[in-house]
């Protein structure tokens, strides 16, 4: 019996379609057993989400860190590496970056202050995933190990410093100073004013940058060849001559480096101090928004909305239905990581095995008069 290889169309498009599709119908499962109509449910979170301009604004403010912390699980994912400590990369990048502000921030224009702010959230980024690059590389240690491990010793040292160093006297909250104006980022409705009074900023077209920035470094380069081939191969990427070290590290840098501009939209766009647990999770989906758009540019981008609006029409929603908890959307983020993840081919052999069916279906001939 001939067989054939899945289509690029249905590996990127219809099994991650499949797998939203079930795990919505689990949620709305869920919210029918809460007492509430799915279908209106669903309702008021597209509108909340995506109708509703001032909401699309917070969508896609949401969805601008999740670009960010996608993209970072995507270019690891690229070398056979699965990092799961964009959380930790996040917090650190956002440390680097915030240190940096509070000592610059009344000495140096915006011109000035805000790129160099952006690189060095990227650069401390990077140098919190080197390490586990390198522990990996030259060490042999498990890279979901270490950066999980980082994880934690990110939580712990931001927890130090700002509650022993940064502070203000006098005030509760566990943040320091507001960041002077000239590290705020400009907010896009400046120019969209249709888009209201939301946090949306340039960190945003940022976001779009960065997944142009991606599709041509991974499909247009020679490094970008090097680290498709380590994931696809690593035997076939030693005997091409790959150094498999030196990729690894580059791949794990370069990783870090997007988790850590990720903080820039939270603490330059909209919060404006460096406070604990500013990161919300965002770590974490960014693998959700990875593995759902196939580290494809445009499916991280349509996850990363979808997320955005999971986060937006989330909050709405609780508010007009008090018998649906706020908690209610981490769980269905959960069932959608469950399903793009771990069950991520579950769909696929019947898939393939519709596809096969067609294609050997014969055409019908047509008939000719006598």
């Amino acid at each position: 019996m001939t067989t054939y290889e899945m289509p690029a169309w249905a590996s990127r498009f219809v099994l991650p379609l499949l797998n939203l599709l079930s795990a919505l119908v689990l949620a709305g499962v869920v919210i029918f057993a809460l007492g509430e109509s799915p279908t209106e449910s669903l309702m008021i979170l597209v509108t909340s989400a995506y109708l509703n301009p001032e909401g699309l604004g917070y969508t896609l403010f949401y969805a601008s860190t999740f670009i960010l912390t996608g993209l970072a699980v995507a270019v690891a994912l690229q070398a056979g590496l699965f990092n799961i400590g964009g959380e930790g990369q996040m917090y650190i990048g956002g440390l680097g970056m915030g240190l940096l502000i509070l000592w610059l921030d009344r000495s140096l224009s915006a011109w000035l202050l805000i790129p160099l702010a952006i690189l060095t959230s990227a650069a401390f980024g990077a140098a919190w995933a080197y390490l586990p690059g390198y522990l990996q590389a030259r060490r042999g240690s498990h890279i979901v190990v270490t950066t999980i491990m980082f994880n934690f010793i990110a939580s712990s040292l931001m927890n130090y410093i700002i509650v022993s160093h940064l502070i203000p006297v006098g005030q509760q909250s566990t943040s320091s100073r507001e960041f002077h104006t000239t590290a705020w980022l400009p907010r896009l409705n400046e120019w969209l004013p249709g888009l209201g009074q939301t946090p949306l900023n340039i960190s945003f077209i940022l976001a779009l940058l960065a997944l142009l920035a991606y599709s041509v470094l991974i499909w247009q380069t020679v490094w970008g060849y090097n680290v498709r081939t380590l994931g696809l191969n690593p035997h076939a990427a030693h005997y091409a001559g790959i150094s498999i070290k030196k990729t690894i590290i580059g791949a794990m840098a370069l990783s870090g480096a997007l988790a850590g501009m990720a903080a820039v939209n939270s603490e330059m766009g909209s919060g404006h101090h460096l406070g604990l647990n500013f990161t919300a999770g965002a770590g974490f989906i960014g693998i959700a928004v990875a593995l759902m758009g196939r580290k494809h540019p445009i499916g991280m981008l349509l996850s990363a909305l979808l997320f955005g609006g999971l986060m937006q029409g989330g909050f709405d929603l609780a508010l007009e239905k008090p018998n649906i908890p706020p908690e209610t959307f981490v769980f269905i983020q959960g069932l959608i990581i469950l399903f793009c993840g771990a069950l991520e081919n579950l769909y696929a052999p019947a898939v393939m095995a519709f596809l096969n069916r067609k294609r050997r279906t014969p055409m019908a001939l047509p008939k000719v008069r006598t």
